[in-house]
């Protein structure tokens, strides 16, 4: 068993994932009924990485607010501004997309089981209320706003407390982040079991109808992936980006690409980090925060599924419109859920701007979810690698 352990670890994460990857293909092609049988393997990983994701969250954070020493500086300030500004750029990306490709849209109806928000108002009381939430409950119901602001609280308490209560807590986030590298280890099973699943139910076939809104998506994901960010990266660091953009993407956009869930995925992202040798004073707080902020994928998904929308309608769009309904998306995205459809739920809001009507809305919505098996999985990888991006840009390891 030893033997075996050691030539798994030695021939590495990402190739035994890529395995994986096309083991899961190939099972959920030739052998449907096995492909389903094995989602079992994915639902698993996944649902480890979600429950251990807000406790790991919560006591890093508490860890290193508690054993700061004054005069270690962090780098939250400039990752923020990244995160604003690489999704502010992403929703301008998908409404000159969205002008240069217009689509229409063959609506369908659908029953939506979720509530979607009525207007920004309620988006931004939404996220507020949870800076207050109960802590137990913000754990339990993996509230990263609430998580992170309880943490912050009762870490800067303990640095009042003894060196025996500090060395406990730290004692403890270290077991934590072990515990995330014994799950990260079953990834390639995760991922085989998520592939042939996938594979086996949709078969991909349903999605054909849809190819030319999917490709006006993923075309702007990809152009934020490849371009738009490190573009940001080498401007914040003066430094060829593209060793650093493709190690986020393969370390995390591909795991991303298939949990869909940008909270499911922050083990990963602090995994990652630490490998970086960022500082854990400030990824700990920056990427739990950005799988509930930075929300580059899920403003493109608002604006291409909303000016479809209108398009179909027959709807003129100025480019006043087009500026405001960017701006909509990126206060909205930040308020979309770190768990798979989030964004789609805000895509009544943004239409509100335009006068389309909630059931037409809706129906949008109901596509979103049809498509959300490509749309929906490059969005959270395109997210949360950008986690990982701009953390690493902001530390002096990657500075000029």
């Amino acid at each position: 068993m030893r033997s075996l352990i050691a030539m798994y670890q030695r021939i590495g994460l990402v190739p035994l994932i890529v395995i994986g990857l096309i083991l899961g293909v190939l099972i959920g092609w030739l052998a449907p009924s096995v492909g389903i049988a094995l989602g079992l393997l994915g639902t698993l990983f996944v649902g480890a990485l979600k429950a251990v994701a807000p406790i790991l969250v919560f006591v890093l954070v508490m860890a290193a607010i508690s054993q700061h020493r004054s005069g270690n500086e962090v780098y939250v300030k400039p990752v923020l501004i990244m995160y604003m500004f690489g999704t502010f750029l992403a929703a301008l990306t998908a409404v000159g997309a969205s002008f240069l490709f217009p689509t229409d849209l063959v609506l369908i109806n659908a029953d939506i089981e979720q509530v979607p928000p009525a207007n920004l108002k309620e988006v931004l009381t939404n996220l507020l209320m949870n800076l207050v939430a109960n802590p137990i409950n913000a754990i339990a119901e993996a509230n990263y706003i609430g998580i992170l602001a309880w943490a912050i609280i009762i870490g800067f308490a303990l640095r009042q407390a003894s060196d025996t209560a500090r060395t406990i807590v730290g004692d403890f986030a270290e077991a934590i982040s072990q515990v995330v590298k014994w799950v990260i280890a079953l990834a390639p099973f995760g991922i085989l079991g998520l592939v042939a699943n996938t594979v086996a139910e949709t078969g991909f076939a349903s999605l054909a109808g849809y190819a030319r809104i999917l490709m006006v998506l993923v075309g702007c994901m990809l152009f934020i992936a490849l371009v738009a960010n490190p573009l940001i990266v080498l401007v914040k660091t003066g430094k060829n980006p593209y060793p650093l953009v493709f190690t986020c993407l393969r370390e995390s956009g591909i795991t991303a690409f298939f949990t869909r869930s940008s909270a499911a995925n922050i083990p990963v992202n602090m995994n990652l980090a630490g490998k970086l040798g960022l500082h854990e004073d400030t990824y700990s707080v920056t990427i739990p925060l950005g799988a509930t902020i930075n929300m580059a994928g899920a403003a493109i998904t608002i604006n291409v599924l909303t000016l479809a929308a209108a398009h179909t309608l027959g709807i003129e769009v100025s480019f006043a419109s087009a500026l405001l309904l960017s701006l909509v998306a990126t206060v909205s995205a930040c308020g979309a859920s770190g768990v798979a459809g989030g964004s789609l739920l805000l895509i009544p809001l943004a239409a509100s701007l335009f006068s389309i009507p909630n059931d037409i809305a809706m129906q949008v919505v109901a596509i979103g979810f049809i498509i959300g098996v490509i749309q929906d999985s490059a969005e959270t990888a395109l997210n949360s690698s950008t986690d990982v991006l701009f953390t690493a840009a902001a530390d002096p390891r990657y500075a000029r």
